[in-house]
């Protein structure tokens, strides 16, 4: 489950949906699932300090031994398509020796390691990861650590970018974050490339494929009345390229488990993804440009329907997921963790919708969707 609002999980926020009761009751009787679920949870908050201290640790150390990092900037910048994420090369000195410093830049990694996407992906591989271990009978624990914080990494630097873009949070840290970000992807792509040449070409794939849902989603900015279901579903690209390739490369990229974890993550991303645009509208007091809601508003000239509907692709996407299941090995150690897994997805997405309903603003979304 994905989001920005610790709430979603608190006692009376599962009381307030189905699946959310159906959680409580799971917790109540400790089922398989419940159980596994919590003991990664545990691991992730025992690991999180260290793996933040390793981070700003590594971070600075690039850094300080890059003796061209005006060429690291232009080259980031090349790679993912924006000069708007790079800075210039007079800016580079400055923001440079501010950063050269251990305390400072565990700030700037624990600003953007506060995201709850983060926090509830990494027992998420953890998870994973183990899942495929025990099926090939692999016991490795440093190639568990560089598949997981590698891939969180990658993650997470979609968290500094999307606020240099969105200018909507952090205002004064932005600059570090344009220095910062081509060392992230570089310490990424060092911890993921352990796992073989195959893991490096997926997830090489899969970052190409991110940043052409993300291009995508700038560009129908500009004609948001004329989108199509085919440009919707390209630029849940991003959702499907980023979660689907990590579940791929939990399974070091072998099939079958490989292309199983490929499905269910993926989907399930593209049904968080529709809980993101229900919860983004709230926040934002309109419909996202693009979005499904926006989409299928305009498609129904009903913005109440739009939502509606919105809310049944979601659960279109997780029934997807849960097709997976199916496909599992027969004794797989995990199948309980992944449904447990999907079920906080789709409580997630009710939540919202809930909100949504009693928020009722949606004589304020019309007014405001596009003409």
């Amino acid at each position: 489950m994905s989001g920005k609002d610790q709430s979603v999980v608190s006692k009376e926020a599962l009381m307030s949906t189905k699946p959310g009761k159906q959680i409580m009751k799971q917790a109540l009787f400790k089922s398989k699932g419940y159980k596994l679920f919590n003991k990664y949870k545990e691991e992730t908050e025992k690991q999180f300090p260290n793996f933040a201290e390793r981070f700003a640790k590594g971070l600075l150390d690039e850094i300080q031994s890059d003796s061209n990092p005006n060429s690291t900037q232009q080259s980031f910048g090349n790679e993912v398509g924006s000069t708007e994420i790079i800075l210039n090369a007079s800016e580079i000195e400055p923001i440079k020796s501010k950063l050269d410093n251990l305390e400072v830049m565990q700030d700037r990694v624990n600003r953007i390691l506060n995201s709850n996407f983060v926090k509830m992906t990494f027992p998420v591989f953890n998870g994973l990861f183990d899942a495929a271990a025990e099926f090939s009978r692999r016991d490795d624990p440093q190639l568990k650590q560089d598949m997981v914080e590698g891939h969180i990494l990658a993650i997470d630097l979609s968290e500094p970018m999307d606020r240099i873009v969105d200018k909507d949070e952090d205002l004064e840290f932005l600059d570090d974050y344009k220095l910062m970000n081509p060392y992230i992807l570089k310490l990424a792509r060092d911890k993921i490339s352990k796992g073989g040449e195959q893991v490096l070409k997926e997830f090489e794939d899969g970052f190409k494929d991110a940043r052409i849902g993300q291009y995508l989603d700038e560009k129908l900015k500009s004609t948001p009345t004329t989108i199509t279901e085919e440009e919707m579903t390209l630029s849940y690209k991003k959702y499907r390229a980023v979660m689907g390739t990590a579940g791929r490369n939990m399974a070091l990229a072998e099939r079958p488990l490989g292309e199983i974890f490929y499905l269910g993550m993926a989907r399930a991303a593209e049904g968080v993804g529709c809980g993101n645009e229900i919860e983004d509208s709230i926040k934002n007091g309109f419909v996202k440009i693009p979005s499904w809601p926006l989409y299928y508003s305009l498609l129904a000239n009903d913005v109440k329907k739009g939502f509606d509907v919105t809310l049944e692709k979601s659960n279109l996407y997780l029934q997807d997921a849960r097709l997976t299941l199916e496909l599992l090995p027969e004794e797989f150690s995990h199948k309980e963790f992944l449904e447990f897994l999907f079920l906080t997805v789709e409580h997630y997405n009710q939540y919202w919708y809930n909100k949504l309903q009693k928020a009722n603003k949606w004589s304020e979304f019309k007014s405001k969707l596009p003409k």
